[in-house]
């Protein structure tokens, strides 16, 4: 199911679609977005995606950060490279998680949060 995101999350929106622009500029796979609304306190979206290889993952977090840098969207946090097959991008209002095809299986963050929304890429 698709989620309906409310009038007043456009600029959500428009960040989600920056940063899966981003992912899919450097051959991101699988890419997913979760919407939580109500459900989360934590933040309103995941963007989960997969690298196929450490420098391929590395060079998807880099090129969300500078993208989203070039924005002005600011970042909570990131993280230090470490080739664990699972980094974090934290955005505030959302959170790009990038995995390893193994890391993703062995998370199974989706299955994690299957209460939450879908939003399809084809929506940004």
């Amino acid at each position: 199911m698709s989620a309906v995101i409310p009038k007043g999350k456009k600029e959500l929106l428009t960040n989600l679609k920056i940063s899966c622009d981003a992912l899919l500029d450097k051959k991101a796979e699988d890419i997913k977005l979760l919407y939580f609304g109500e459900k989360s306190s934590l933040t309103d979206c995941f963007v989960i995606a997969t690298g196929n290889s450490n420098p391929h993952l590395k060079a998807l977090r880099d090129n969300v950060e500078k993208t989203l840098k070039e924005k002005g969207i600011e970042l909570f946090s990131k993280d230090r490279f470490q080739p664990s097959g699972w980094l974090v991008i934290d955005a505030i209002d959302f959170v790009v998680h990038l995995f390893s095809n193994e890391q993703r299986e062995n998370y199974a963050i989706e299955q994690l949060w299957k209460d939450a929304d879908e939003i399809l890429l084809k929506d940004l």
